[in-house]
């Protein structure tokens, strides 16, 4: 009850704005799926900026976009989220004008397991996918940044 509250407290345009990526994650967890990452990769990495401009004076601010993608993903992504919501923000920010790097790194867990991690970063700021410091346990293999077209 207290999720309906608060989404019928946000406007209707911050309403649309999670469903669109609500949406989004719904799509990115079913391409990762069916296609795979690297397929779903090559698709979404080829996204050009709006014609509506990006960068600072934007509205759509790179917080905005880590704040939906956090809360949809809340709500349509199972308990290991961090591929999908990286993979949106990453999409959302570049299609937004803003510099976008996706990161995948792995670090040893408590009983010696392997866990990997996704996050994004633009402006040399994580934006989704944890704190520096939670962060720093990793070990970063992969750093992907959209194909210029």
């Amino acid at each position: 009850m207290t999720r309906l509250r608060k989404l019928a407290g946000l406007s209707s345009v911050e309403r649309l704005w999670l469903i669109k990526v609500a949406l989004l994650l719904g799509m990115i967890r079913l391409g990762l799926r069916l296609l795979g990452f690297r397929t779903l990769w090559r698709l979404l990495s080829h996204a050009r900026p709006t014609s509506v401009g990006g960068g600072a004076g934007r509205s759509d601010s790179a917080e905005r976009i880590a704040w939906a993608v956090a809360v949809a993903g809340g709500y349509v992504l199972d308990d290991k989220p961090c591929l999908a919501q990286a993979l949106a923000a990453h999409l959302l920010l570049v299609r937004r004008g803003f510099p976008a790097q996706l990161r995948v790194g792995v670090a040893r867990g408590e009983r010696g397991q392997v866990e990997a991690h996704a996050w994004v970063e633009s402006d040399h700021r994580v934006v989704v996918g944890g704190s520096v410091t939670e962060l720093a346990r990793y070990t970063p293999l992969l750093a992907l940044e959209a194909v210029a077209e």
